[in-house]
């Protein structure tokens, strides 16, 4: 299913790359995102896990970016928070005796692979140093 991971994983590196000198701190980047903290180095723990980010710890630690922005597209910032978009099946099985239930699982299988087909061809157009020029 959809989540916000995406979008507070995007936020979190748009703010980093607006600040490439400064280490960050998850407490301000959690008032710009209005989150909790704790959310938000989960976040930075999966970009610090896919040597995104690094990070220090104490008074002036926070995070920062590992990677120039221009070298990493939306579809591998994608990558890192979902293997896929899933929209959804029902939570119920199908009847199997109906023309529509036997089928509705397997043909929404295929419009979720043609969706995420798309997406991918759009987000590796965009790096994140694209993104970030619109703030």
């Amino acid at each position: 299913m959809i989540s916000g991971k995406f979008a507070i994983t995007i936020h979190i590196l748009t703010l980093l790359t607006k600040f490439p000198n400064d280490f960050l701190s998850s407490e301000f980047i959690a008032g710009s995102i209005n989150l909790n903290p704790v959310l938000v180095r989960k976040e930075i723990a999966n970009l610090k896990a896919h040597h995104i980010v690094e990070s220090k710890e104490g008074k002036n630690g926070g995070t920062k970016l590992a990677v120039n922005p221009s070298n990493i597209t939306l579809k591998e910032i994608f990558g890192m928070t979902f293997d896929t978009i899933n929209l959804g099946y029902a939570k119920n099985t199908p009847n199997p005796d109906c023309p529509v239930g036997k089928k509705i699982n397997q043909n929404l299988g295929l419009l979720y692979a043609d969706i995420n087909q798309k997406i991918s061809l759009q987000l590796d157009d965009i790096t994140l140093e694209d993104f970030s020029i619109q703030f």
